[in-house]
């Protein structure tokens, strides 16, 4: 039988990509000078979260100086600064920050996981690498069978996702659109708080918090 423990293994052995496996090795090599005294990850990023999680946030890959430095996803990178401070005021997180995977943060309710479990070159998988590591994500949302609502962090996990699901026609993606599938879970749309869009104003808090109160009210009311 399948479990959670059993996708984190094969995720974090994973070696399917090549010229993903090239890039996140390189990275962990070089380092960033800011980090140049830390030992690298360097190796696909799991899930991780709440096995009793109601809600999933799903973002693009690790960032190359974040996931891919620590180890998880969404920690130690800005974007990921802003989805645990949400999640910490929508009340799904016990602090609002994340630094490191020993830093004492849990999520409750609530799991966190990527589309692709690999740090891309300029941030970009391509349809082959995503398809060849969506299969994790599958076993992932299987395995997790109290999740009512997906939430997906921009346009690219927007469509992985739908491509998961099978939806056709794929629904629109726009901040804060939501879709009810037709076994009861909803799948809710926000803007990526990468810094191209926070910098911009394209994403401001407000409107990012206003995705995880909606899908507070969402976990609540549905069981």
């Amino acid at each position: 039988m399948d479990s959670l423990e059993r996708v984190t293994a094969d995720v974090v052995s994973c070696r399917a990509c090549p010229r993903l496996v090239a890039w996140r090795e390189q990275v962990a090599r070089d380092r960033r000078a800011s980090f140049r005294d830390e030992e690298y990850w360097g190796r696909p990023v799991p899930g991780f979260g709440d096995p009793a999680a109601r809600l999933v946030v799903v973002g693009l890959a690790p960032a190359a100086h974040g996931g891919n430095r620590t180890g998880r996803v969404f920690t130690g990178d800005r974007s990921g600064d802003w989805v645990f401070r949400a999640l910490w005021r929508a009340g799904f997180a016990n602090q609002p920050t994340s630094v490191h995977p020993g830093d004492g943060l849990r999520v409750e309710g609530a799991g966190v996981a990527a589309a692709v479990r690999c740090a891309p070159p300029a941030n970009k998988p391509t349809p082959d690498e995503r398809d060849r590591c969506l299969p994790y994500l599958a076993r992932e949302l299987a395995l997790l069978d109290q999740v009512r609502v997906i939430v997906v962090l921009g346009r690219f996990a927007h469509d992985a996702m739908c491509g998961l699901l099978g939806l056709r026609p794929r629904p629109r993606f726009a901040h804060l659109a939501e879709h009810l599938l037709a076994d009861g879970r909803t799948l809710m749309c926000s803007y990526h708080p990468s810094q191209q869009n926070t910098f911009t104003g394209t994403l401001t808090e407000a409107a990012f918090d206003a995705v995880f109160t909606r899908a507070r009210e969402l976990t609540a009311g549905r069981r």
